[in-house]
């Protein structure tokens, strides 16, 4: 019997390791075609100034005249302008830190400040320049480059990892946590739209970043899964992940 059992429990262990394989190889596929198509569209950012689908786009998100709607716009775009990126992983870092949650800590500094650091350079080897007040209304005027959008990719990692983070470590029930996750993914969706409409970037820019973002706010969060595993940065997170 105890022979019967001990081979049931390396079969049980055998497919779980199995499924695990899979579920990586899936996921490596997908990681794999969404940085194939981030090349792509980096290479036709650096050969286009824009699109013709970028002009009628962004001029359909425009025809929205309305000082309510522009003001909401203006208010998603804030968290991503001038020293806040800085001041808010800086501040959310150190709250993590106090808590304890080192590994949080080290994880939103890995996604939102890699992913910052990142964006610069490849804004640089694009050189994509900025919409221009002839073709669409320019309501900010921002002197970086233009693709991929810094606000779009800061958000999504920033903002994406703070909503997992809420997701995995905050109680289910609770009225924080839904708050988190409905806050966090509403700046997410909203802030590439309100990129076209103040006229900073054009639509292929912020789908660029999301596409950027989102590899590597996936690679941020599976090391920070990791560092939580194996408690890398704290001996107790093993019995707290």
């Amino acid at each position: 019997m105890e022979e019967r059992r001990e081979l049931d429990g390396r079969a049980t262990q055998y497919e779980s390791r199995r499924r695990a394989v899979r579920r990586l190889t899936r996921a490596q596929v997908v990681y794999l075609a969404a940085l194939m198509v981030f090349a792509v569209f980096a290479v036709f950012a650096h050969l286009y100034a824009y699109f013709g689908w970028d002009l009628t786009a962004a001029r359909d998100v425009q025809s929205v005249q309305d000082p309510v709607f522009t003001n909401t716009m203006s208010a998603v775009s804030f968290f991503g302008s001038g020293w806040m990126p800085f001041a808010l992983v800086s501040l959310t870092g150190s709250l993590f830190l106090i808590t304890g949650w080192r590994s949080e800590a080290a994880a939103i500094l890995f996604s939102a400040g890699g992913g910052e650091l990142l964006n610069r350079i490849i804004k640089i080897i694009i050189a994509r320049p900025r919409p221009e007040t002839g073709l669409v209304t320019v309501l900010v005027h921002p002197n970086s480059q233009s693709f991929p959008s810094g606000h779009v990719t800061f958000y999504v990692c920033y903002f994406g990892l703070l909503f997992f983070i809420a997701y995995a470590r905050l109680p289910r029930a609770s009225i924080a946590r839904r708050a988190a996750l409905t806050v966090t993914a509403l700046l997410v969706a909203l802030v590439g739209l309100s990129r076209v409409y103040l006229g900073a970037h054009w639509p292929s820019d912020t789908i660029g970043a999301y596409l950027f973002g989102g590899l590597w706010l996936a690679l941020s969060v599976h090391l920070y899964q990791r560092w939580k595993e194996r408690a890398t940065f704290h001996p107790e997170e093993a019995h707290t992940a």
